[in-house]
């Protein structure tokens, strides 16, 4: 009866330490999950979907799997087009970094991408396939939460089409780089959730002129830190900022220590664009 006990309680133990896996967007969907809200623990976002880890390639659903098991988090990717109109994930237009193929993705047909494999950001070879938008937002749901990169070959009419298809509207936002391209996405969709750059106020009048409301923007405020003073106007406003700490960010955190990344929370990042999801993890969990 003991020995039951303590392993019992052993099981519990364990449990209680295990990480959150997958992300189940609760009720309300995109729009309660992107919003801002005080007193959050910071977002993570997995930028090209966390290619920096070995043998797990950026834009993979087995690279979004191995992440979605370590942390809650939304996986950033990247969506461009075969030459047979195939919405696939590659951030490149050509597939000689991330693949065993060469040329460009555009000039190759869906079939003609199956014999090729992903290439983490190390060179090494993988056995995994370049995944397609559909695949890729039907494994997606009650695990993670997504923003999608639009490359140019790509329409949004495309994207919210299939959006709608998998009715992944629920747990997506999709990223626009314009207050024009937010506006006809907007038009496109108005229930949907919108990452908009908003580095100042000048950027925020215009979406609004624009027709682009406060509830359906996320605001991806750069790649340094914003004056506080942009925080503070766009959390009044219920809009969550999302700060890329891709790049100098996380070179800054590699080389002065993790604890970085808490600063950034407290300064007002909502959400934290990243290429070190498992050490902004280990700080802010």
């Amino acid at each position: 009866m003991n020995i039951r006990i303590i392993l019992i309680s052993v099981a519990v133990g364990l449990a209680a330490c295990s990480p959150k896996t997958y992300t189940k967007v609760k009720s309300g969907g995109a729009y309660e999950f992107f919003s801002y809200k005080p007193n959050q623990i910071a977002k993570i976002s997995a930028h090209r979907g966390g290619g920096d880890l070995k043998g797990y390639p950026e834009n993979c659903i087995e690279s979004f799997q191995y992440l979605a098991k370590q942390l809650p988090v939304i996986i950033e990717c990247d969506i461009d087009l075969t030459k047979d109109s195939v919405m696939v994930m590659m951030h490149d237009a050509t597939l000689d970094r991330t693949t065993t193929g060469t040329g460009k993705l555009i000039d190759k047909t869906y079939t003609e991408l199956a014999s090729y494999r992903l290439e983490d950001n190390m060179g090494n070879v993988t056995p995994y396939k370049i995944p397609t938008l559909e695949d890729v937002l039907r494994w997606g749901k009650d695990k993670v939460t997504f923003t999608l990169d639009v490359k140019r070959n790509v329409s949004f009419a495309k994207v919210v089409d299939m959006i709608h298809k998998t009715g992944a509207g629920d747990y997506v936002a999709v990223i626009t780089y314009n207050a024009q391209d937010a506006a006809k996405l907007h038009q496109l969709d108005p229930n949907l959730m919108i990452s908009v750059t908003i580095r100042n106020r000048a950027e925020y009048d215009r979406l609004r002129e624009l027709g682009v409301p406060d509830n359906r923007m996320v605001a991806f405020v750069g790649v340094k830190e914003p004056d506080k003073e942009l925080y503070q106007f766009l959390h009044e406003k219920g809009i969550a900022c999302i700060l890329g700490t891709l790049g100098n960010l996380d070179k800054q955190a590699a080389a002065k220590g993790d604890q970085v990344y808490k600063q950034f929370a407290q300064n007002g990042a909502d959400i934290m664009s990243t290429d070190r999801p498992l050490e902004i993890w280990r700080v802010v969990k």
